[in-house]
C-alpha cells in the first residue's frame, strides 16, 4: 500500500458529541409527546434521567429554546413550549413557500436517482405509518422532504425549515397520524412523490397544496381543541 494514500483514514462522519445525543434525545421526547406543552424541565430529574450533568442539561435547554421547542418562564423556569395557532399558521405560511417551490423545481430538474430515492424515502415513510411509532415517522418524513429539497437544490431553504424543524415535527407527528381527515397523510405524500415522478410541475404544486391545506386545517382543529381542555 502507498504509505502517502491516507485517505481510508478520512472520518466521513464525525462521531456526535454528548450534548448533541442528548439534544437529540430531548427534541425527541418532546416532539413525541413522551414531555407534555407547558410541563416544566427541572434540571436535576432531567440529569438522573440521562445521566448526565447539569451543565450538558442547560446548554441542551438553551439550544431547544432557539428551535422555539423550549420557553423560559419567570420565576418558574423552563418549560415544554406550547404551540399555538398564531405560530402554527406562521409555520404553514413558510411551508407552503418553500415546500412548493423545492417540490417543483424537483419536478422540474428530474435529476439521476431521483426516482430511486424518492421511492425509498417513501417506502421508510409507509413502514413508518404502518409501525405507528412516532420518532420513525418524524424522522421519516424529515427524510422524505430532505431528498426533495437537495434534488430541487434549495439548500437555504432546507437550512431555513431544518431552524424550524423541531415545530414543523410537532405539527407533522400531530396531522400525518391523525385518522380526522379525508385523505391520510401517507397518500398525500403518495400524490406529492407521484407528481414529481411523473414530471409534472403542476401536478406537483398542486399535490402539495392539498396536503398543507389538510394538515392545516386539521392542526387548527386539533389545537383548538388543546388549548380548550387547559
Amino acid at each position: 500500500m502507498d504509505k502517502s494514500d491516507l485517505s481510508h483514514l478520512k472520518i466521513l462522519q464525525p462521531p456526535a458529541t454528548l450534548r448533541e445525543i442528548v439534544q437529540e434525545k430531548m427534541r425527541a421526547a418532546i416532539i413525541e409527546g413522551h414531555f407534555k406543552p407547558g410541563q416544566r424541565l427541572v434540571e436535576r430529574p432531567l440529569c438522573d434521567q440521562l445521566g448526565v450533568s447539569r451543565t450538558v442539561i442547560r446548554e441542551t435547554i438553551r439550544y431547544l429554546e432557539a428551535e422555539g421547542l423550549v420557553e423560559i418562564q419567570p420565576n418558574k423556569g423552563p418549560i415544554v413550549a406550547r404551540l399555538d395557532w398564531d405560530i402554527a399558521g406562521q409555520i404553514y405560511d413558510i411551508r407552503l413557500l418553500l415546500e412548493t417551490s423545492a417540490a417543483v423545481a424537483c419536478a422540474q430538474a428530474g435529476t439521476p436517482g431521483l426516482e430511486a430515492a424518492l421511492r425509498a424515502a417513501l417506502a421508510r415513510l409507509k413502514q413508518a405509518f404502518e409501525d405507528g411509532t412516532p420518532g420513525a415517522l418524524f424522522r421519516a418524513s424529515t427524510g422524505f422532504y430532505q431528498v426533495i429539497f437537495d434534488a430541487a437544490g434549495h439548500h437555504i431553504a432546507w437550512e431555513t425549515v431544518q431552524r424550524l424543524n423541531g415545530r414543523i415535527s410537532r405539527l407533522r407527528l400531530m396531522t400525518l397520524s391523525t385518522s380526522d381527515r379525508h385523505t391520510s397523510g401517507f397518500a398525500h405524500m403518495q400524490a406529492i412523490c407521484d407528481a414529481i415522478i411523473a414530471r409534472d410541475p403542476k401536478a406537483t404544486k398542486q399535490a402539495v397544496q392539498a396536503h398543507l391545506r389538510d394538515a392545516r386545517a386539521i392542526a387548527g382543529r386539533l389545537l383548538a381543541a388543546e388549548n380548550s381542555s387547559e
